[in-house]
């Protein structure tokens, strides 16, 4: 196994401002938040994560997903998030905005906030608390996007929000042409091929894969990219993943995996409960000098040393030379 991934070139500019008439594909992180504390965005971090994952290939941003924390953060934080976020980028990829919320007028707050900052699409999971009938959802969405200023990408994730689109349910949604992509988190591989056929009408229209660990398996047979939490520290790995999936290179793909395996089977399982996966990312983030502070929002809190020694362990134990100090 080579100790060193190359670094690619930094993509063309693919999809333009507004970008809704093409394909979003590659790998786009769902960024972390670095916070100072519940109240306070860590600016300086931000900025040195956005330029990390510029710098490590990526193809573009997502915003105040589920790694970014967006439920437990305020509105004011996800504004400042999104302004400053725009602002670093300064349109170089494409910028995703998350503005899933129990409410349909603060979710076209924030998209009118993205919009106005110069965001190029908007992800919308469905309304959590009150679960939704299938007929409901597609009305939901019905109703708001034609309100939203923005490309909308579908975002299903089943776990946290009780409520799973459909096949049939993205395809009635789908047929508004602003509706132009799907994120998938529910680690379902079957589910999301049924999607991706009933959508095969829609060349133009995203199927994006959450869970790092088949990202390159669903590359190979359809899917565009993948949202993977493990690029905030990795970006040149998911990168060199989605690259050889897309080249069909299956002896550079099983290698690439047993390193994404390895970090997701450490790094991701430190602790004894779910919120595991954002406290060992953010961790790492730290420790490998990305972050200045692992400081995750309430109701959760950052691992103690014992747990930060394993992490910094299971950084030390993989086959990867390029770790920033």
């Amino acid at each position: 196994m080579e100790n060193k991934l190359p670094t690619p070139p930094l993509p063309p500019p693919l999809y333009g401002r507004g970008a809704a008439a093409q394909c979003l594909h590659g790998i786009i992180p769902p960024l972390v938040t670095p916070l100072k504390d519940n109240e306070t965005l860590d600016v300086e971090s931000l900025e040195r994560l956005i330029e990390h994952l510029i710098a490590g290939g990526v193809h573009g941003l997502f915003i105040l997903g589920t790694t970014g924390e967006e439920q437990s953060l305020s509105y004011a934080m996800r504004k400042e998030m999104i302004v400053q976020s725009a602002r670093i980028n300064r349109g170089r990829l494409p910028l995703l905005v998350c503005i899933s919320d129990t409410s349909i007028v603060e979710s076209i707050r924030l998209a009118r906030v993205a919009a106005a900052s110069g965001a190029d699409g908007v992800v919308s999971a469905p309304p959590y608390y009150f679960a939704t009938g299938q007929p409901e959802l597609a009305q939901f969405y019905e109703e708001l996007v034609p309100q939203l200023p923005l490309p909308v990408f579908l975002y299903n994730m089943p776990s946290h929000v009780k409520v799973s689109f459909a096949p049939d349910t993205v395809l009635r949604i789908a047929q508004q042409p602003q509706v132009v992509g799907f994120k998938d988190s529910s680690a379902n591989a079957v589910y999301f091929q049924s999607v991706m056929y009933k959508m095969r009408g829609r060349p133009d229209f995203s199927m994006l894969c959450g869970p790092e660990e088949m990202t390159g398996e669903l590359v190979l047979m359809g899917a565009h990219g993948g949202i993977n939490g493990g690029a905030n520290m990795f970006p040149e790995l998911y990168v060199a993943m989605y690259d050889a999936a897309c080249a069909a290179d299956l002896p550079r793909l099983r290698q690439l995996q047993q390193l994404i395996m390895q970090i997701s089977t450490t790094i991701y399982t430190v602790g004894k409960h779910g919120s595991s996966y954002l406290k060992g990312l953010k961790c790492a983030c730290s420790l490998l000098g990305i972050i200045n502070d692992d400081f995750v929002a309430s109701p959760f809190y950052k691992f103690n040393e014992p747990e930060r020694r394993k992490i910094e362990e299971a950084l030390a134990a993989l086959p990867i030379k390029k770790l920033r100090k």
